[in-house]
């Protein structure tokens, strides 16, 4: 029996959970919240992570037309540099437990994330695109994808290797945030289906300062300094923008593209914690601890609309390819 040829944007799933257990992971940290939670959040997204690469690696196999077609389609080809991003997440989440192949996960998924960024913006260069395919699901190849290195570069012990991509991430971000957002402001409103990655908009900010925290430090740094607040200050407005917009979005029903706000919001919440724990103090403290609880409250509601969707046999989206039907003279009327 063939597996399903799951899209690579459902590699979203594994950043919002080793987003979440990182949440944990400072909770722990900062306020002695429960450890177990967090690790079981962790070693779930890493489990969630070797099944979809396992299943990603069997679509290029026994779904090949499904796989060229998400490659070269102009929204959905954004979301497959997530498979080098969920690999540097699922070496974070095993870290403590194996650090070597930890370590190797973090290598590997950096240099596929960097390979497909480049090829990704490359052909994205050389124009011919419809504005109406513009999305924010454009910040996924270069800017995420280094965002999240130069996290794992800081975690793993190569701060200065993680500067070189933060570097990247920023600029990578400022180039395409005014194409976004033109897009976005000027051209027809987003489609029903792509409306939950509007939620990738928090992303660009909030991850960034995390890249920026665990080059300057990580938990043992020194306290928030003008360049974090500033990131985390922008991130803050995407949020509060992304909740007015929630009823707009939210026209579309549940699927499992709403995971697209799960990183965003455990990003942000993962910053404040951290700032706390370098020495914040007063509003940040009380503010750290509402985007933890929002943060845990979204993503038992996103779960939970997931788990839901997959016992209903509904969380896989229509195929990009069309099924063949049978040819009229292989087609037997019923007797």
């Amino acid at each position: 029996m063939k597996t399903p040829p799951i899209p690579a944007s459902f590699f979203g799933i594994v950043l919002g959970l080793v987003g979440l257990g990182d949440c944990w992971r400072v909770a722990n940290h900062a306020w002695a919240l429960p450890k177990a939670v967090g690790e079981i959040t962790m070693i779930t997204g890493f489990v969630v992570w070797v099944v979809l690469i396992l299943l990603y690696l069997a679509k290029w196999a026994w779904h090949r037309d499904e796989a060229l077609a998400e490659w070269r389609h102009p929204v959905q080809s954004c979301f497959i540099g997530l498979t080098g991003v969920a690999t540097i997440l699922a070496g974070i989440a095993i870290a403590p437990y194996a650090h070597t192949f930890a370590t190797a996960l973090f290598i590997i998924g950096t240099v596929v994330q960097l390979a497909y960024g480049i090829r990704f913006t490359s052909n994205f260069w050389m124009g011919e695109r419809d504005e109406k395919t513009l999305s924010p699901a454009l910040y996924l190849p270069t800017v995420a994808g280094n965002f999240v290195s130069a996290f794992g570069a800081g975690y793993f012990g190569y701060p200065e290797l993680g500067v070189l991509f933060l570097g990247a991430g920023v600029l990578s971000w400022l180039a395409l945030e005014s194409i976004i957002t033109h897009r976005l402001a000027t051209v027809s409103a987003l489609p029903l289906p792509l409306r939950p990655a509007m939620g990738i908009m928090l992303a660009p900010p909030v991850v960034g300062c995390i890249g920026y925290l665990f080059v300057t430090g990580g938990l043992d740094g020194p306290p928030p300094d003008l360049a974090a607040l500033a990131l985390f200050g922008y991130g803050l407005l995407m949020f509060l923008i992304l909740i007015r917009l929630l009823p707009w979005v939210m026209k579309q029903p549940f699927t499992a593209s709403y995971w697209a706000f799960s990183f965003g919001i455990t990003a942000i919440a993962f910053d404040a914690i951290v700032f706390v724990i370098r020495g914040a103090h007063g509003p940040m403290e009380s503010l750290a601890v509402a985007l933890f609880v929002v943060a845990n409250l979204a993503l038992i509601a996103i779960i939970t609309g997931t788990v839901r969707l997959l016992v209903t046999r509904s969380l896989m989206p229509p195929p990009l390819v069309p099924v063949a039907l049978p040819s009229d003279e292989n087609t037997h009327a019923p007797a």
